[in-house]
């Protein structure tokens, strides 16, 4: 098959859909697919500080044997999807040549060309909600109307069929590398105490996180935290650091990340690609929500027994005081359900996705 990914971003730039994206492309190259993806051109207040140098994402040509088209879209205003839509009419013959069309989170960029091309199958994935915001009618008319005009879906946890009212055509919660999974299968020399992983925003709870520290601190538990990521947050935490003077190294935007969960004894991460990758390494998972949506999409999750989920940083605090103590999360079990779920596994959806009558 000719298979087109639509996504907002892509590879060199690292996050969640990003990697989704480029781990089930590569992988169906490998099974003799052509595959391509038409991504935008990032601008350079692109990111906003919270995601990878977005000058380096001007990679065109192939990179796994996946062929690379970059649209230039501009910023984000009312006039954008405007400009993506002739970018994309551009390459109305690259779509007219595949045989399946998929959307990543990005089906109003297919639109027009639905009606262009009735009877081509496109298809959309559902990665999650929109940042720290509880859905408005806008996102949830935007869900349903890509489910209606797709000929299929796959959704990223079950929360989005609750807030959205998305009818899941499958369900998944992202997936591991098999190498991780052996990795986790060993013993692993620890030399570190916690990690941080994800962006620094109200989001992913990083202040939350240090919050709990510092309580763990005036209880005489003493931890030491490296934090891997960036973003608006940063100088807070910073600040508040300095301030409650804890052991906190901040090691800005680091690509490979994942290489170092299992150097550390706990990860404090509250999305599910992080999550899954931490218990592929048999590591007690600490996350985090701030919201209600966000709250669902980690206790709705069928992992969400096997590690530790709080709203604050009272809660984090003893959930991590009583694990130090009694070892009391089911790390064992989260590495039973997660070696299961494989990037080759989510392979296999999709192609069921796109072969099903």
């Amino acid at each position: 098959m000719r298979i087109l990914f639509l996504a907002r971003r892509f590879y060199p730039e690292v996050g969640g859909v990003e990697k989704h994206v480029l781990e089930i492309g590569k992988r169906l190259v490998k099974k003799g697919h052509k595959v391509v993806v038409i991504t935008e051109n990032s601008q350079k207040t692109h990111s906003d500080g919270k995601q990878s140098n977005p000058t380096s994402a001007r990679m065109v040509g192939k990179v796994e044997g996946i062929e690379i088209y970059r649209i230039n879209a501009g910023n984000n205003n009312w006039f954008k999807k405007f400009r993506i839509w002739r970018q994309l009419w551009k390459l109305r013959n690259t779509m007219s040549d595949c045989d399946v069309i998929h959307c990543h989170d990005v089906f109003f960029w297919y639109l027009p060309f639905r009606f262009l091309f009735p009877f081509k199958k496109v298809y959309t994935t559902f990665h999650g909600y929109e940042g720290n915001l509880i859905p408005g009618q806008k996102a949830i008319l935007m869900h349903k109307l890509s489910e209606k005009l797709s000929f299929g879906n796959i959704c990223v946890g079950d929360f989005l069929a609750k807030w959205y009212g998305t009818k899941p055509t499958f369900i998944t919660y992202g997936a591991v590398d098999k190498s991780l999974i052996e990795q986790g299968s060993k013993f692993l020399k620890v030399t570190r105490d916690a990690m941080f992983l994800g962006r620094l925003e109200e989001e992913t709870g990083i202040m939350e996180y240090l919050e709990a520290l510092k309580i763990l601190k005036d209880r005489k538990i003493s931890l030491e935290l490296d934090v891997f990521g960036d973003g608006v947050q940063m100088d807070e935490a910073k600040k508040y650091v300095k301030e409650y003077e804890l052991k906190v190294n901040f090691k800005g935007f680091v690509a490979n990340a994942v290489d170092y969960i299992k150097d550390y004894k706990y990860v404090f991460v509250s999305r599910y690609l992080g999550i899954l990758e931490a218990m592929a390494l048999q590591k007690p998972v600490f996350a985090q929500y701030n919201n209600e949506i966000k709250k669902d999409y980690l206790q709705m999750a069928p992992f969400a027994k096997y590690i530790s989920i709080a709203g604050d940083s009272g809660v984090i605090s003893r959930a991590v005081s009583s694990y130090i103590g009694k070892k009391n999360l089911e790390v064992g079990r989260a590495y039973l359900w997660v070696k299961n779920e494989t990037w080759e596994k989510m392979v296999n959806l999709y192609l069921r996705l796109w072969t099903r009558q």
